[in-house]
């Protein structure tokens, strides 16, 4: 199904548990700032809206997205979180360095999230340009940080519900 005319955000706040007692680390890039600012908006409002407490949701920081799981593996090995949303932009330039980054970062997250056993979200856009990762940080396409979080939200519940 194509997404060109969705809006891959919209979502029931019924279906979704609360998030009243889980612990976030939502760790965002700083490269592509506009973008993953935007990204990171969401996903913090959105958890807000989930019932999280502000306290219970720590924003830090990398310099890219290459960064994201080496912060991730911090974060996981403090055990102070249920979960890491790593928020970033990949845009597509005129070399291959675009598939380096994102094919090591998707890869970087999975394992980080299989070695701790604990939800690390992929929220990496990954665009050919600007302009789609505009659509995808709060433009007709909803925002990705919306979509994160609520991806975080499940799995610690999924966490929960097999012990």
């Amino acid at each position: 199904m194509s997404t060109a005319n969705h809006n891959l955000s919209l979502y029931n706040p019924a279906e979704i548990p609360s998030a009243e007692n889980f612990r976030f680390a939502v760790l965002v890039a700083d490269w592509n700032k506009e973008i993953t600012s935007a990204l990171c908006d969401g996903a913090v409002k959105t958890l807000i809206e989930c019932r999280a407490k502000k306290e219970n949701i720590a924003i830090l920081y990398v310099p890219g997205s290459f960064e994201l799981s080496g912060g991730a593996a911090m974060i996981a090995s403090s055990g102070n979180y249920d979960a890491v949303i790593c928020l970033g932009c990949i845009i597509q330039g005129e070399t291959r360095h675009f598939d380096f980054i994102a094919q090591a970062v998707a890869i970087g997250l999975t394992n980080i999230s299989i070695q701790y056993n604990l939800p690390v979200i992929f929220g990496v856009l990954t665009t050919d340009n600007m302009f789609q990762a505009s659509e995808r940080a709060g433009g007709k396409l909803g925002n990705k940080g919306v979509e994160a979080a609520l991806t975080a939200i499940r799995m610690i519940e999924l966490k929960k519900q097999l012990r």
